[in-house]
């Protein structure tokens, strides 16, 4: 009796085959990822004489004029690369759209890719985490064009390939994994986890071949006490209300963002602005790393009122940064939102925490914890995935587990928040 099309598929040989193809998809992703980072490394070698390797970013530049000189030379060298893309160039495939089936074009992918990764290097307010997603989906469909795959198949390989090219570029392999099940597939089971567990562990392996292994925020120990309990249920909630408005405003700048010839003019002059507040506060730029560093690291002066200098700091800090990042957003600029969300959510978190500390003082006055939890409430709301975000900050900071309890307490407390105004706008709309 001949084979059918099931039973071939359940042969051996199908799915060595298929583990093959799988295992492709993870070195896709992790060539997307180095692609990305020596990029990146080139563009602020050339603009900030940064030697290769480590996460400097613009932000870590000692010189102000050299800092808004780069912004100004991104915000005319990106605002003509677009306005030429666009033009000329072939409709961009986002990634949602591509792990529907949409074939990305080769070029106008990766020409995309690299802008973005242009304007984060030198200096933009904006994530550089959707290029190598990208890259990733894109590579993925090729590895997956001509093997037999079926339409699910092909869906779930393209999404890990996707979520392999954040894993590789942020060495973040499980996150990278609940990226691809939580965020582009929305279900998790085996038929989804196995192939993102793989991709993003083969995407890691090949990804370290190239890119140091490195911690992205080096911060203190934290502690678990009953101070940094209760602030997390309290917290949670606030942050939700925050990270809701963040992915509000941003979407309502990117639909009424300028087209055609205007973006030849209001992107060089936003980011011409964005490097004049970077004059006082370099902490705003670039991918996120330089805000959170300082959040993470932050600490009281003394448990007074007259030690409030951090906390003040960090608030007007996390206020810019959602300025700059909306701004820059709404003048036409590609990028991504995930790490500029930690770096905001840590800030506010930061500075809160630091508020709460005022009312009741633990045997540290550091704010590390609570710019951690902060980061996670904030990222989870604006993701609106709860366990990818709580794992990326993890994976970012390598925080042990006194971090986790008070984490979920607040992530809990945001994404309902966000679930409930989610529901309430649906029911508005209907």
């Amino acid at each position: 009796m001949p084979h059918t099309g099931h039973a071939t598929r359940t042969t051996p040989l199908w799915a060595l085959k298929l583990a093959v193809i799988t295992a492709l998809v993870g070195v896709a992703g992790g060539i997307a990822g180095i692609a990305v980072w020596l990029a990146l490394q080139l563009i602020q070698f050339v603009a900030f004489g940064y030697p290769f390797g480590g996460h400097l970013e613009a932000a870590d530049a000692p010189s102000p004029l050299n800092r808004f000189l780069a912004l100004v030379a991104g915000g005319v060298l990106t605002g003509f690369a677009w306005w030429a893309l666009r033009r000329w160039g072939r409709p961009i495939v986002s990634v949602p759209a591509a792990v529907g089936g949409k074939r990305m074009p080769a070029l106008a992918t990766v020409a995309n890719a690299g802008v973005q990764i242009l304007a984060v290097g030198l200096g933009a307010s904006i994530g550089k985490e959707v290029a190598p997603r990208e890259v990733g989906a894109w590579l993925s469909q090729l590895v997956t064009a001509r093997a037999g795959l079926t339409a699910r198949e092909t869906k779930i390989l393209v999404a890990c390939g996707a979520a392999a090219g954040l894993a590789a570029v942020y060495d973040v392999p499980l996150g990278g994994a609940l990226f691809a099940v939580e965020v582009l597939l929305g279900e998790i089971s085996f038929a989804t986890a196995l192939p993102a567990f793989a991709t993003s562990a083969v995407a890691a392996v090949v990804a370290r071949l190239v890119i140091p292994d490195e911690v992205l925020y080096h911060v203190p120990a934290t502690h678990l006490s009953p101070s940094l309990l209760v602030w997390a249920v309290v917290v949670g909630p606030v942050l939700g209300f925050a990270g809701v408005g963040f992915v509000k405003l941003t979407n309502r700048l990117q639909g009424i963002a300028p087209k055609g010839w205007h973006l030849l003019v209001v992107l060089p002059v936003v980011f011409a602005m964005v490097g004049l507040i970077a004059v006082p506060f370099p902490e705003i730029l670039g991918n996120g790393r330089a805000l959170g560093l300082v959040a993470m690291n932050a600490s009281l002066d003394d448990g007074t009122v007259a030690g409030m200098a951090p906390i003040v700091l960090l608030l007007v800090l996390g206020l810019v940064r959602t300025i700059t990042t909306s701004a820059t957003i709404g003048a036409g600029a590609v990028g991504g939102t995930l790490t500029p969300s930690i770096a905001i959510g840590s800030a506010v978190g930061g500075g809160l925490g630091g508020l709460w500390l005022l009312l009741w003082p633990t045997d540290s006055q550091g704010l590390t914890a609570f710019a951690f939890i902060g980061a996670a409430a904030f990222l989870a709301t604006t993701m609106r995935a709860p366990f990818t975000a709580l794992v990326l900050v993890v994976e970012f900071t390598q925080e042990g587990t006194d971090i986790l309890i008070p984490s979920l307490l607040a992530v809990s407390g945001s994404v309902a928040v966000g679930y409930v105004l989610a529901r309430r706008r649906s029911a508005q709309m209907v």
